[in-house]
C-alpha cells in the first residue's frame, strides 16, 4: 500500500474525510482531487524519482498536493513554515527538489522575488488560477511506483547543524500507521483534531495518515489559538486529540471539563510531558491521556502508553507492535533492566536514510539499530524512561547531570511555567547548570527561592549555578524548546 492510496483501505465514500472551518470533504471527493492534483502535476513533468517542495499551512490543500505528488510518482519534501529563506534554499538545493508548490498566505508572506530566488524551476502557488488548472485536468487514476518508492523527505530542524533529509519510504508510513492502529481502537465515527503542522512528522502520520486510514474524520485548524481550539474541540465531537505539551498547560487553563466530554484520547508527544501537567490534566479531564515518543526518522512514533492499560506518568510508554527498542551502550548492545542508554529502535517504519549525506546515514545506525540521540532505561515491565538527550548531558567535575532531571522539579514549582536547563563552562568544574525559567501568568518569581526549593531536592553538583528568567524560551514548530539558540548566547 501506498500513503496516497491508504484512505481508500477502510473508508465509505460518503463519509467525511476532512473538517476545514465550513468546508467538508467526503472520501470520495478527496479521492477524484487527489486524481486532479496528480494530474496537473504530471503537466509540469513530476514522474517517478521527481522531489517536489512544498510550503503550505494546514489546509486541504497540503494533504491534496502532497498526495497528488505522490500519485503522479513524485517524493515531497514537506517544508518547515518557520524555515528562513536561506534555509528553504539549502532544503531546494539538498533534495533537488526543482519545483515548488506555495500556499497563497505563504508566497505573500515571502514575496515574489524572494520565491523567485529560491532557485526552483516552477513555482506553483495554489491560487485560484491554478486551481482552475487543476480543476481542467487530466485525472491521474493509478498510482506510479510501488511501496519502496520514497514517498518524503523530511528535513530535521537542524538541532545539531544543517538540516538533515530523512528518507522515508510509503512502507515506512504504512507500517507506523498500522502499528499505531493495533495499539488502539479507532472507528469511523472519530474525529481527529489536527492542529499541529503538517509538515512535521507527528501531525501527519496521527493526524493525518492514521484517521484517514481507518475511515475517520481529521478536523484541521492552521494554528493553535486556545479560544479557537476549544471550540473546535467541542463543535466538532473532537474524540482524539494530538498535541504537544506547552498546548495542554493552556488547555489546562483555557478548557472547561465539559468541553471535553467527548474526547476518548488525549496523546501528549513532540517533547517531554512534565508529570505535573499529567497529574492536573488527568484530575480536571476524565479522559484517557498517554504520552508517547518517536522521532522523524522513524516516521514517527516508536512508542507509546496503552490506552486500555496501566499507564506510567514519566514514561513513553511500551513500544508499538511490530517496533523493536532496546536500551544499549555505544556498541549497540543492550544494557541490564533497569540501567540508562541509548534508546535503540529497529523496525519497517525506520527510515533508509539521510538523503545525500552517508557519513550522517552512517552514524545514525549502530550494530543494525537506529540511534535515538535519547538516554533512557526500560523497567521490568517494558515501560520506557526517558532520562535525557545524550547531546545535553551535562558532566560537572566528572558526574553526569541530567537536565531533565533539574526541569522536572522546576516543573513542580507552582510559579513556573516553562523552565529549561542547559550546561555552561565552569573553569573547575569543567560544565555546569545554567537554569532558564518562564514564570507562570501574573507570577513573578525570586531566584533565590528557586534554588531553596531545588536544594532539598538535588546533590550539590547538580544545583544550578546561575538562574535566568525569560518571558517565553525559543520553541520549534512542535513546541520543544530549542536549547541550541540558548547555548548560543
Amino acid at each position: 500500500m501506498r500513503i496516497d492510496t491508504l484512505h481508500l483501505a477502510n473508508s465509505k465514500p460518503e463519509q467525511v474525510a476532512i473538517s476545514y472551518h465550513s468546508e467538508k470533504i467526503t472520501f470520495s471527493e478527496m479521492e477524484r482531487e487527489v486524481q486532479k492534483f496528480a494530474g496537473y502535476f504530471k503537466t509540469l513533468g513530476v514522474c517517478r524519482g521527481a522531489k517536489v517542495a512544498l510550503l503550505c499551512p494546514n489546509s486541504p490543500d497540503f494533504i491534496l498536493s502532497y498526495w497528488g505528488i505522490n500519485r503522479a510518482g513524485g517524493t515531497v519534501v514537506p517544508v518547515n513554515l518557520m524555515f528562513t529563506p536561506e534555509e528553504i534554499g539549502f532544503v531546494l538545493h539538498n533534495s533537488g527538489a526543482e519545483i515548488i508548490v506555495v500556499h497563497p498566505l505563504i508566497a505573500k508572506k515571502f514575496g515574489p522575488q524572494a520565491l523567485a530566488g529560491l532557485g526552483a524551476r516552477h513555482v506553483v502557488v495554489l491560487n485560484g488560477e491554478t486551481k482552475g488548472k487543476i480543476a481542467a485536468s487530466e485525472p491521474c487514476l493509478a498510482k506510479d511506483g510501488g511501496e519502496d518508492d520514497i514517498a518524503a523527505i523530511l528535513y530535521t530542524s537542524g538541532t545539531t547543524g544543517k538540516p538533515k533529509g530523512a528518507v522515508l519510504t510509503h512502507k515506512n508510513f504504512i507500517s507506523d500507521v498500522v502499528s499505531l492502529v493495533r495499539s488502539t481502537v479507532i472507528t469511523r465515527h472519530d474525529n481527529f483534531l489536527c492542529v499541529l503542522p503538517m509538515f512535521h512528522s507527528f501531525a501527519w502520520t496521527v493526524c493525518v495518515l492514521l484517521p484517514l486510514y481507518c475511515g475517520a474524520t481529521t478536523v484541521i485548524l492552521e494554528t493553535f489559538q486556545p479560544n479557537e481550539t476549544v471550540n473546535t474541540i467541542v463543535d466538532e465531537d473532537i474524540t482524539f486529540i494530538l498535541a504537544v505539551p506547552p498546548m495542554y498547560g493552556i488547555l489546562l487553563r483555557k478548557a472547561k471539563p465539559g468541553q471535553l466530554k467527548n474526547v476518548y484520547v488525549a496523546v501528549s508527544g513532540g517533547a517531554p510531558l512534565p508529570k505535573e501537567i499529567y497529574y492536573a490534566f488527568t484530575k480536571k479531564f476524565p479522559i484517557n491521556f498517554i504520552e508517547g515518543y518517536g522521532l522523524t526518522e522513524a516516521a514517527p512514533v516508536v512508542s507509546i502508553n496503552p490506552v486500555a492499560g496501566i499507564k506510567k506518568p514519566g514514561s513513553i510508554g511500551k513500544p508499538l507492535p511490530d517496533i523493536e527498542v532496546i536500551i544499549g551502550d555505544e556498541q549497540g548492545k543492550e544494557v541490564a533492566c533497569g540501567e540508562v542508554g541509548e534508546i535503540l529502535v529497529k523496525g519497517e517504519n525506520v527510515m533508509q536514510g539521510y538523503y545525500k549525506d552517508e557519513q550522517a546515514a552512517s552514524e545514525a545506525f549502530v550494530n543494525g539499530w537506529l540511534r535515538t540521540g535519547d538516554m533512557g532505561l526500560m523497567d521490568e515491565d517494558g515501560y520506557i524512561f526517558i532520562v535525557d538527550r545524550k547531546k545535553d548531558i551535562i558532566i560537572v567535575s566528572g558526574f553526569n547531570v541530567y537536565p531533565r532531571e533539574i526541569e522536572d522539579l522546576l516543573y513542580s514549582h507552582p510559579q513556573i511555567e516553562e523552565a529549561a536547563v542547559i550546561g555552561v563552562p565552569d573553569e573547575t568544574r569543567g560544565e555546569v547548570p545554567k537554569v532558564f525559567i518562564v514564570p507562570k501568568e501574573g507570577e513573578e518569581i525570586d531566584k533565590k527561592e528557586v534554588l531553596a526549593f531545588l536544594k532539598p531536592k538535588l546533590a550539590q553538583y547538580k544545583l544550578p549555578r546561575e538562574i535566568e528568567i525569560r518571558e517565553s524560551l525559543p520553541k520549534n514548530a512542535a513546541g520543544k524548546i530549542l536549547k541550541k539558540f540558548l547555548k548560543q548566547e
